[in-house]
């Protein structure tokens, strides 16, 4: 091996060293992406898109609209004439809340300014200020959720049956998955981009909001490192809310088909190493 091919290599050994440390560290707004699922959400969603430039004004928003007929997606379209970092997926079919976020970060993972991918509803229940937390924290884990149930989180304007209830799904996958999690359905999430990429995130079982339970579950199974921030939740501040019966009866089937789905997909990796 010649001297100069030595030198190449070092050099470029040590720029894939240096990319590595700074990945391990917080990342920067400008190398991230918040990803946001909307459907019938036109007054929220520019306000939101307004709150999060203001604040950090080099990241990238992508929004995922399942062909709303409210005319979300016109809305956007409208205000990416004045954010350059405002993309838009219009989804027109299939609808699913699973679906919207996994062609979502298929779509910032192309980009290859992306480090960093963020999970969060469009209706402010998520306040935009606690992103830089998230990020900052990022430091030390593969993901950091923001976290109602830790030290320092709680809910704001929601009631007794509703707080009953969101901790007794809690408790419930706590025991079915073993999730050591203390926010188990969360969709306030700051993942590194490396973390995301190791899981199977297209091959989830979950369409609604249990995704966000799955998600959580193949970053354990997975042996990422979660850390968690403590978040106040505030109920939306505009629109209806998505909660129905059946997003209540998915809730409760759901962890048990993660449960036996993940183990159907570990078997499926282990045939195709031995293949």
């Amino acid at each position: 091996m010649t001297g100069k091919m030595v030198d190449r290599l070092a050099g470029t050994t040590s720029a894939q060293a240096q990319r590595g440390e700074a990945r391990a560290g917080a990342c920067q707004p400008k190398n991230a992406a918040v990803v946001i699922p909307t459907f019938n959400e036109r007054d929220n969603t520019p306000k939101l898109v307004e709150a999060l430039i203001g604040l950090y004004p080099e990241i990238h928003i992508l929004v995922v609209d399942d062909h709303s007929p409210d005319g979300t997606s016109d809305v956007v379209r409208g205000l990416q004439q004045r954010y350059p970092n405002l993309m838009l997926l219009e989804r027109m079919a299939n609808p699913s809340f699973a679906a919207a976020y996994r062609d979502g970060f298929r779509r910032v993972l192309a980009e290859p300014w992306c480090e960093a991918v963020i999970t969060m509803d469009a209706d402010f229940s998520h306040n935009p200020r606690e992103i830089r937390f998230l990020l900052e924290k990022l430091e030390g884990h593969d993901a950091v959720v923001g976290s109602r149930y830790t030290e320092g989180g709680s809910v704001r304007n929601w009631n007794l049956r509703r707080r009953l209830l969101s901790r007794s799904a809690n408790f419930y996958v706590h025991r079915v998955l073993g999730l050591r999690v203390r926010d188990t359905t969360s969709g306030f999430i700051c993942l590194r981009r490396e973390a995301l990429e190791g899981l199977a995130v297209q091959q989830t079982v979950s369409e609604g909001y249990s995704f966000l339970v799955e998600l959580k579950y193949l970053l354990t199974q997975a042996g990422k490192r979660i850390g968690e921030h403590p978040i106040t939740f505030e109920e939306r501040r505009e629109g209806q809310s998505k909660m129905s019966a059946g997003k209540v009866w998915e809730a409760i089937w759901m962890p048990w088909r993660i449960r036996f789905g993940g183990r159907c997909r570990n078997r499926s990796r282990n045939q195709d190493r031995t293949d």
